[in-house]
């Protein structure tokens, strides 16, 4: 395999494309340049290795995001790794799937993603249709290879390419399930691996949608309960019961869509976005939730829209790819449902436990009813045998990975070693806000040593 031509780009980035066959069981497909970066380490002398690090989605260019945020990894263990990203196939500068124009895609996420009546459903199952049926038409060919297992060949012929005997890893959410499918192929490949906010190979379409749904209806309980007992911006505008008054607006908006100052309107399905993507982190997401919630109860939808915007990357000059990209990772990864039916079996079902996220979470799958390439994975137990210990971080209060998975992930690892943070917010190594946490995590990836099941 030939080696990557490293050039400076960003700041003190280097940046290089990395060759690999899109199909490796058929070559004449033909192949794709996988986007590579890396930060050296300052302190070369003492250098371990590389730590290779994806941020989750799937969909999220961990190129771009490794560029921006390579601060948020311990002073401690820069100090002894270079840090190295690559954008998995589909992703970011990785062939991106694209499936529309920046006009569709607004369109297509102003369709009311919880519908009430038979129109509304119609329209759902009608934008899903076309969504799909452009991945395909734009994107055909790449389509059928942006599984989760051939990224973790990927994810290994960077190992090799970066010259290192054996594997360190950092993944987020769903770089979790690309670390357990490395681990699935390659134990005894692997180093040290830190996997925060886990996810358990073993759901199947439907455990992963009812647990997301109550994981964030969870996390808006907790959210509406801290602003009600230390005081937000939202407890100064409503009266009464703070879950009451949000519903009053949610419907609101589902009838009549909050005005931006802009083209487009907030309406139901911008606005589910913005709050259930400022329950990723109480540090900052949730005083923008408030912030945004107050500005919507007096008519202005800009602040929620944005956040959605944010959530869906898009800016000024559109979406980057990261939705396409999602969505064409998840329908490969599992069997779904071909028709609409199951999936609003499943909102009925979930509605009782989560009346807010649970029918939006539950029809969301329903893009993979229409998908035009069949599933290539499903659930599956991963042991790792032969592999060394494994870091598994789990949150109590994590809306979109709940804790039960991240219990499950170490619990079926032979090597699964359990770091528990009590507390809310997705993921918690990056965010600092456990000392605790990063200690144990940082001693792990520099030492490979199996830390004790710790509580923080």
């Amino acid at each position: 395999m030939p080696k990557p031509v490293w050039r400076p780009c960003e700041g003190d980035f280097e940046c290089a494309t990395l060759r690999v066959p899109l199909d490796q069981a058929r070559p004449e497909v033909g192949t794709v340049d996988l986007a590579l970066t890396r930060l050296r380490t300052a302190q070369k002398a003492r250098r371990i290795g590389s730590l290779i690090v994806n941020p989750g989605g799937p969909g999220s260019s961990a190129v771009e995001y490794l560029q921006a945020a390579w601060t948020l990894i311990p002073e401690p263990v820069r100090n002894r790794f270079d840090l190295v990203a690559f954008d998995p196939r589909g992703v970011g500068r990785t062939s991106p799937v694209r499936c529309a124009t920046t006009p569709e895609l607004d369109e297509y996420f102003a369709v009311d993603p919880s519908p009430d009546d038979a129109a509304e459903l119609r329209e759902l199952e009608r934008s899903n249709a076309e969504l799909a049926a452009g991945c395909q038409r734009r994107s055909g060919k790449v389509l059928p290879h942006v599984s989760t297992a051939e990224a973790a060949k990927d994810l290994d012929r960077v190992r090799e390419a970066v010259g290192d005997a054996r594997l360190t890893y950092l993944g987020y959410s769903y770089g979790t399930s690309l670390g357990a499918a490395y681990l699935d192929a390659y134990p005894t490949r692997a180093r040290a691996m830190v996997l925060d906010g886990g996810i358990d190979p073993r759901l199947t379409w439907e455990t992963l949608l009812e647990g997301q749904s109550k994981g964030f209806d969870r996390a808006l309980e907790a959210f509406m309960a801290d602003c009600q007992r230390t005081g937000c911006p939202y407890r100064d505008e409503v009266e009464g019961d703070l879950l009451a008054a949000y519903d009053r607006l949610a419907l609101q908006v589902d009838r009549t869509p909050l005005p931006t100052g802009e083209a487009r309107d907030l309406g139901p399905g911008e606005f589910a976005l913005g709050v259930l993507s400022g329950l990723y982190s109480k540090a900052n997401g949730w005083p923008a939730i408030a912030d945004a919630l107050v500005a919507a109860e007096r008519g202005d939808g800009a602040p929620m829209l944005a956040l959605s915007d944010s959530y869906l990357e898009r800016d000024g000059s559109g979406y980057r790819n990261v939705t396409e990209a999602l969505s064409s990772v998840v329908c490969l990864d599992r069997q779904w449902p071909r028709d609409i039916g199951p999936y609003l079996a499943l909102a009925d079902r979930v509605r009782k436990d989560a009346p807010r996220f649970g029918p939006i979470i539950a029809l969301s799958g329903s893009i993979c009813a229409d998908w035009p390439v069949s599933p290539v994975g499903g659930p599956r137990t991963v042991t790792a045998p032969g592999s060394p210990p494994i870091l598994v971080i789990g949150t109590t209060g994590d809306p979109a990975t709940p804790y039960s998975w991240s219990v499950a992930l170490a619990d079926q690892l032979s090597k699964g070693v359990l770091l528990t943070y009590r507390g809310d917010g997705h993921t918690v190594y990056r965010s600092g806000s456990s000392g605790c946490v990063r200690e144990v995590a940082d001693r792990y990836l520099i030492t490979a040593q199996a830390p004790a099941p710790t509580t923080c």
